[in-house]
This record gives structure tokens, C-alpha cells and sequence, in this order.
């Protein structure tokens, strides 16, 4: 089955972080999960198809028939062993920086990041498109959306995703030596393009990043984006792990393209060039990324 042509930012925070009751019921998720990197788009689709297929239709994935959330949705998670995200390097006072205990877990939310989607749809979508595509009042869907966003498991949810593309700011939350790249079949679940990355890591590089975007272009573009990534990292625990995911990016993106792909080491390298006061080098590296990247998002018209 193909994934979706979706990439993935997710957190993966330690099961004690989400408090005594939660954390009780996700120990007993992370021992049953059968879902895996590989298979959370799958997962994800199945809950969707299934609440479509319904008599009746669910408005959400991972409801009940009376709209209430599933109490199975807690059952899928991501769990993460400490060795599975790279060594951390050291704080600038020498400390070094902690990821766990582990295992790590990721909830994946569906129903509350489908909840956020229809809520986005509602506010941007033509409303000629809006009501082909919604039934119920715009009332009545949005206050049934919102509710489910008032249900996170902690303070926000655990995974972003972005169509056809990779935000250029994700690359900064990440160390580009430190990919995990997986060539086979573009349909086998395996293929990946992976980075991790412990919370203070990231939270560091972040930091650094959108402090010299802001001082040298302003508040507003890259800067926000950076600022909002910035102030969604701070929700989670501080010895949490960060993964971006290419996700089902992998599957329209040839061997070749995979394997010369260096878009983390371009980002980085207009980082320090923005340190640096060199402005070419930043335009040069732009767009460099702006002509690899704009060939996947061209996938999306053609589709």
C-alpha cells in the first residue's frame, strides 16, 4: 500500500512525563503496539477508511458511534529505545545532555491531529469547497473539533507532518552526519530517510537558528515558522527525542535523489553562513534546496 506522500516531525517524550494514570496506561501501549515507524501511515489510513466506512460515518478517526474518542486510540504509539537516538553532545556549561529513561513514546493522536486538519480546512478552504465537503452545520463540526483537540495526551500534540515537502527549518533540529538512510523497493514500508536528535540538542540548534534568521530578515517567513517549531518543542519534556521522517516523501523520490540528498548540511551550512554575514552563500544555498525540493512538491500538481 502507498503512504502517504507525507513527512513527519514527531516527539518521543518518556512514558513518565505524561503523569501516574496516563503514564499506567502507556506502559501497557508500549508492551502491545504492533505499530511502527513504518506502519504509522498505514495505521493512520486505516483508521480513516474505517471511520468513513461506518454506519454511521465517524467525523473523526479513532471515535466512538456517539463521537466520544476511542479508548483504543491510546493503544497507538511509537516507542523509541534511548539507543536509538544518537549520543547527546554536552551543554555549554559541560553538562551532558539526558535523553530518558526509556522506552520513549510517541502517541500518534489521530483523531486530534484529523481534528486540527478539519479545523485548518474550515478556516482556509473556498466555501463552495467547504460545503461539498461538509454536511453537518460549520458549527457544529468545529465545536466537535475543537473538543477532540481539547483532549491531547499533554500539552500539544506529538507528531507535525508536511505534504510533498520537508520545511527547511526541520533541518536545523538535527545533526546532518547523523542520517539514517535505507534504500530498497520505493514500496516497501522500509525505505526511509530518518534523523534523530535528543531534545537538547535540538532545542539548542533551534534556538541558534531562529536567533540569526530573525536578526537578519525579521520576524516574519522563515523566522515564524522557526519561532512556532521553537515554542512547540518547549511543550515537551527536556529529555525527550526528536524524528524527522521523510515518511512516504521516500516512495516518489528516486535511489539517486535519496542518496545525494544533502538537504540537512545545506541548511546548516546557511546557518553558519548567516553567522558569517555571507549573503551569497546563503542565496546560493536557498536555491540549491528550492530547486530539489520544488521537483517533489511539483508531485502534488500532478497528482
Amino acid at each position: 500500500m502507498l503512504r502517504p506522500f507525507v513527512a513527519y516531525l514527531r516527539v518521543y517524550e518518556p512514558v513518565s512525563a505524561f503523569g501516574p494514570e496516563l503514564s499506567a496506561q502507556l506502559r501497557e501501549a508500549v508492551a502491545a503496539t504492533r505499530v511502527t515507524r513504518a506502519s504509522a501511515a498505514e495505521r493512520e489510513q486505516q483508521l480513516w477508511l474505517r471511520s468513513q466506512l461506518s454506519a454511521p460515518t465517524r467525523m473523526l478517526p479513532g471515535e466512538l458511534p456517539d463521537g466520544r474518542a476511542s479508548p483504543s486510540a491510546l493503544r497507538d504509539v511509537l516507542v523509541l529505545q534511548t539507543s536509538d537516538v544518537p549520543p547527546a553532545a554536552k551543554t555549554a556549561e559541560g553538562d551532558t545532555i539526558v535523553v530518558g529513561p526509556g522506552p520513549l513514546v510517541c502517541p500518534l493522536e489521530i483523531r486530534a491531529r484529523s481534528a486540527a486538519a478539519l479545523v485548518n480546512f474550515i478556516g482556509s478552504a473556498h466555501p463552495a469547497l467547504r460545503e461539498a465537503s461538509i454536511s453537518p452545520p460549520l458549527d457544529t463540526v468545529r465545536a466537535h473539533a475543537s473538543s477532540a483537540l481539547g483532549e491531547v495526551t499533554g500539552s500539544a500534540v506529538h507528531v507535525l507532518s508536511s505534504a510533498y515537502s520537508v520545511p527547511l527549518p526541520w533541518f536545523t533540529l538535527v545533526n546532518p552526519a547523523q542520517r539514517q538512510l535505507l534504500l530498497s523497493d520505493r514500496q516497501d514500508p522500509e525505505r526511509q530517510v530518518v534523523f534523530r536528535a535528543a531534545m537538547g540538542d535540538a532545542r539548542r540548534r533551534i534556538d541558534h537558528a531562529q536567533r540569526l534568521v530573525s536578526e537578519t530578515f525579521g520576524d516574519q517567513g522563515p523566522a515564524k515558522m522557526l519561532t512556532d517549531t521553537q515554542q512547540w518543542l518547549e511543550k515537551f519534556h527536556p529529555h525527550s527525542a526528536v524524528e524527522l521522517d521523510y515518511g512516504g516523501l521516500v516512495q516518489v523520490m528516486s535511489d539517486e535523489a535519496l542518496a545525494d540528498d544533502n538537504s540537512a548540511e545545506e541548511v546548516h551550512t546557511m546557518v553558519t553562513a548567516l553567522e558569517n554575514g555571507d549573503a551569497e552563500q546563503v542565496a546560493q544555498c536557498f536555491e540549491r534546496l528550492r530547486e530539489f525540493w520544488g521537483e517533489v512538491a511539483a508531485r502534488e500538481r500532478v497528482n
